[in-house]
């Protein structure tokens, strides 16, 4: 016997629908390119998605075409999230990071019919327009600039675009399972892979990341999403907000962060989002500052581990720091550091060891452990291996491919090398790419760049392997120095002394003015082992 329940498809039009209906009035502040901040609503903002799905279809685009994006966080960019995937096509994010060649790869690789961009990448898209194979129409994301209309045949302008929409166009019957948005991974280790979200996907990663145990956002929190929305959705942030009604604060190209800190304060942004750098590059400019981060009650923090010397930081300030994990093919979040009614009870210094790892499962998600002979680990907290993961908006395959992207039993294998303890809570050592095999023995990156981070004198740190004669490879660590300060490798060396092993301790340290971050914010460790990997060699015929 089935149920007998109403069924409703569960599609991205019926957020934004929620929003304009019941949180019309409830403010989306945005700092467009130029560095003018606007104010909208989400009545406003779901009119123009209204308009734009509708002037899509005059112009001839169908249910399940690719719309690509290359824009900042800002109320446009907001719109084409709604406007596209609620009229039944689909929104690809591009980074707008990505050289020339990897731009003109991704959107034919996807066979993007339209492209919205913002006018400040108007001299890039000139350059590769003619190589967009199947790009019909080209958008400015503003308003008619008739110098621009000189630059590509026939350029369209986003505000006269929405001009031939209509506002109370109804959303159309759109399939739950249908695709909604594509991103790609960054492509760090080969061409960019493609990951094709459903209606339904988002939908439960929605209402499930935002349970209490995970994002837990409401109509009474002020959010500022630093992280792109061109990575991962914003980490379903713009869904998650228009499901809730929570005022949007949209930060544009400026992430530095002295406009971070103003942004916040001016906005009373209750809770932000973004990966490790923006935080520590937050720290500088707050000490720099006279604020003391009123409003600000929480973060999340993705993308890269956090260093545990940040929790205190941030903690004099009032502000909880929240450890999320996640990746493109999982939507992304899959797991957050929220704790368990006993952890109450713990000590502070406790509760911080605690806040330092990955978190937990949401609802949905399930994780597993495997040795290099495929056989499954326990989840003692302190076996690790390789890190897998199945769940209800985690990946199946790839874009534009024939074969299934999991193992043989339906799980997707992550390249991560973690822990899981008996509660659930997984801690990434490493990436099975970056982990660092000395004499036979394994030493996490992770673990020795948040030992480097914490030193008083250093602001940020990798590390990598670097080739050895004698051990294969034998780790060092390339640092940025604090302002106004000047240790020597000797102090940051003896700094990890008892903190772990001796023979884990780096064999080089390495002063930078900065480390090469990657188009998500990461510190790109193959720019650094193509640098630095041969300096122990050079080091030792040096000294010969």
């Amino acid at each position: 016997m089935l149920g007998q329940m109403m069924e409703m498809p569960l599609t991205i039009g019926s957020l934004i629908e929620h929003a304009e209906r019941y949180h019309p009035k409830t403010e989306i502040i945005s700092v467009e390119t130029s560095g003018e901040r606007t104010t909208s609503n989400w009545k406003e903002v779901g009119q123009h998605a209204r308009m734009l799905a509708s002037a899509l279809g005059k112009l001839g685009i169908a249910n399940g075409d690719r719309c690509a994006t290359i824009a900042w966080n800002n109320r446009r960019h907001l719109e084409s999230y709604f406007g596209i995937s609620g009229g039944g096509m689909v929104c690809h994010t591009i980074n707008p990071r990505l050289a020339p060649e990897q731009l003109a790869f991704v959107a034919n690789d996807a066979q993007d019919k339209v492209l919205f961009f913002e006018q400040s990448f108007l001299p890039v898209i000139e350059k590769i327009h003619t190589l967009l194979e199947t790009v019909q129409y080209f958008v400015v994301m503003g308003p008619r600039d008739d110098a621009a209309a000189q630059s590509i045949p026939g350029l369209l302008f986003y505000d006269d675009l929405l001009e031939t929409g209509e506002a109370d166009a109804p959303w159309p019957d759109v399939d739950e399972r249908a695709a909604s948005s594509l991103c790609y991974t960054s492509g760090t280790t080969g061409d960019p892979k493609g990951v094709l979200y459903s209606h339904r996907s988002t939908l439960l990663h929605t209402l499930v990341g935002n349970q209490p145990d995970g994002i837990a956002l409401s109509a009474q929190d002020t959010v500022l999403p630093v992280v792109p929305m061109f990575h991962v959705n914003a980490w379903g942030v713009p869904y998650i907000a228009a499901a809730n009604g929570c005022k949007l604060v949209l930060p544009g190209p400026n992430l530095d962060g002295e406009s971070i800190l103003a942004l916040i304060d001016e906005t009373e942004t209750t809770m932000a989002l973004g990966v490790p750098t923006i935080w520590m590059n937050l720290l500088t400019a707050l000490e720099a500052s006279e604020s003391t981060l009123p409003s600000l009650k929480r973060t999340v923090v993705g993308g890269a581990p956090l260093p545990p010397s940040m929790i205190p930081k941030f903690a004099a300030y009032g502000v909880e720091l929240l450890h999320a994990w996640g990746m493109t093919e999982t939507s992304p979040v899959a797991t957050i550091n929220q704790f368990l009614q006993r952890h109450s009870a713990l000590s502070d210094s406790e509760k911080t060891d605690l806040r330092t790892n990955q978190g937990r499962p949401l609802f949905g998600v399930d994780l597993r452990l495997l040795d290099e002979n495929k056989q499954l680990l326990p989840h003692d907290g302190k076996t690790q291996g390789d890190l897998q993961v199945r769940g209800h908006w985690v990946v199946k395959r790839y874009f534009g491919k024939d074969s299934d992207a999991l193992t043989d039993d339906g799980w997707f294998d992550t390249g991560d090398v973690s822990t899981i303890d008996e509660d659930g809570y997984m801690v990434i050592r490493d990436r099975s790419k970056d982990i660092i095999k000395s004499g036979g023995e394994w030493i996490s990156t992770v673990e020795l760049e948040n030992i480097a981070i914490a030193h008083p004198h250093i602001v940020n740190a990798a590390a990598v392997a670097a080739r050895h004669e004698l051990w294969d490879e034998r780790p060092i660590v390339v640092a940025v120095k604090a302002p106004n300060t000047s240790p020597v490798e000797a102090d940051i060396l003896a700094f990890y002394k008892g903190k772990i092993q001796s023979w884990q301790i780096p064999d080089a340290v390495i002063f930078v003015d900065t480390l090469p971050i990657g188009a998500t914010g990461k510190v790109q460790k193959v720019e650094l082992r193509k640098q630095f990997g041969e300096h122990l060699i050079e080091k030792g015929k040096n000294n010969a």
